[in-house]
């Protein structure tokens, strides 16, 4: 969007300049730090709060955001900041101790702020999900309850025009998911990604090759012949894999089915560096709704 800040909120090598008092900020910047967990609320902390807060991602380009690590130093640092800024419902399982540790750091955790979803298959069938991201709508709800917060702890104006962009990125996902015909609205991924999605814009999701809402998880050998089925009985023409994990079995579930199935990769987890696709928020979710919507209607 023209005007729009794209911004890289991770901050490589920061850590290193962190004072040995131990105070949130690099010397010399008195500005609020505000560590966020995922690179896709990196993305949109950063446009909210522009320059007048230091925003420090932890999870880099194209990281799983079940499995991402931290180093010590990046641990020291959220534990003195002033804000932190987490998903929540179960997503970062390997930053989960970190978090715990940074009890005295006031703390927002975007899962609070929606209306959540269960699983409802799976492994993690009556669990959370967690990927509430990929409908524009409960992100709005993350905005409207992280703005008060920004502004007590002194951003001025968190950028309203931020808002109305994801309002009009709503606007076109409906639009663009308007033109996939009834019985092609059939959802087929890696694993269980797309539960907020699929409400929000009425689709089906017949089922996930890794049986459960984390990619730590592995599918048994009934799980894809219990996929293959509902794959073939469905006609879906395409199954998405996503861009942070490998596409192995989405191809090899596309190959058992007695239907020509297309693999189409997305990107549902984490953002790209800047010339991978998905450098920022609105773009990903622009690119996956280009796909989805083709790889459907086609």
């Amino acid at each position: 969007m023209t005007g729009m800040r794209i911004r890289s909120s991770v901050a490589l090598g920061v850590a290193g300049l962190l004072a040995l008092s131990g105070c949130g900020a690099v010397a010399g910047d008195d500005r609020p730090l505000v560590v966020v967990t995922t690179n896709i609320l990196g993305d949109v902390v950063g446009e909210l709060v522009g320059d007048q807060a230091e925003v420090m991602t932890l999870m880099r380009p194209n990281a799983d955001p079940h499995s991402f690590e931290i180093s010590a130093q990046e641990a020291a640092r959220l534990r003195s900041a002033d804000l932190l800024v987490s998903n929540g419902l179960g997503l970062e399982e390997g930053l989960q101790q970190h978090l715990d540790a940074a009890d005295d750091v006031e703390q927002f955790v975007a899962g609070d702020a929606i209306e959540v979803l269960d699983y409802a298959e799976g492994d993690a069938a009556g669990q959370p999900d967690s990927h509430f991201w990929t409908d524009p709508q409960r992100m709005l709800d993350v905005v409207d309850a992280l703005v008060p917060v920004l502004q007590d702890l002194g951003i001025a104006d968190p950028d309203p025009q931020y808002r109305a962009a994801i309002e009009q990125l709503d606007a076109e996902m409906t639009e663009a998911f308007a033109g996939i015909p009834d019985d092609r609205r059939a959802l087929v991924t890696n694993h269980h990604v797309f539960g907020y999605l699929a409400q929000r814009f009425d689709f089906d999701v017949i089922g996930a090759i890794i049986p459960g809402g984390t990619t730590l998880a592995a599918p048994s050998a009934s799980d894809l012949a219990s996929l293959v089925g509902a794959v073939e009985e469905a006609g879906v023409p395409a199954i998405f894999a996503e861009s942070s994990s490998p596409d192995r079995l989405a191809r090899a579930l596309a190959e058992e089915a007695d239907v020509h199935v297309e693999v189409v990769e997305l990107f549902t987890e984490s953002l790209t560096e800047a010339d991978g696709g998905a450098p920022d928020y609105l773009t990903m979710m622009r690119v996956n709704t280009e796909r989805i919507t083709t790889g459907l209607s086609s």
